[in-house]
């Protein structure tokens, strides 16, 4: 018996391609970071409803689990990325798309929640720009309309 592995087709694709374009290395390090952001403030939106004392414990528990389950779909998506699925560019634009409002409502307040604003405005533009360039596209095997035979 052999120890080496059955390559997937997929992992043959993406062998064949060559090395990963680094546009859709940093796409996938941006859409990690949005989700490792998220895991944090949900960590810490748990731990200051349970031990601190918030106005309503019960929101602030539901807020910090929500949070954390909301990480999954950026953090499966880079994921995807860096395996070169093109099912994840789906997620990963999504995921750019809602935080643009959250980054204007950030903008919006007159705290320190604006520098935060800003810095989430930058990296959703950046990581949309990244995941719509034609490098990316190509590199996850992803067609556009009326070219499903090429």
């Amino acid at each position: 018996m052999s120890s080496e592995q059955n390559p997937t087709p997929e992992a043959e694709a993406a062998e064949e391609a060559g090395p990963r374009p680094g546009r859709l290395t940093a796409a996938a390090a941006l859409a990690a970071l949005e989700g490792l952001a998220l895991v944090a403030g949900g960590a810490w939106m748990l731990v200051e409803g349970l031990t601190g004392q918030p106005d309503d414990r019960t929101s602030a528990v539901t807020g910090g689990v929500t949070l954390i389950v909301l990480a999954l779909l950026p953090l499966l998506a880079a994921r995807g990325l860096l395996g070169r699925r093109s099912w994840s560019r789906g997620p990963a634009v999504i995921t750019q798309i809602l935080a643009l409002p959250v980054a204007y409502n950030l903008l919006q307040a007159d705290s320190i929640a604006i520098p935060a604003g800003i810095v989430l405005a930058v990296v959703a533009v950046a990581a949309l720009v990244l995941l719509v360039n034609p490098t990316t596209t190509r590199a996850l095997g992803i067609r556009g309309p009326g070219r499903t035979g090429e």
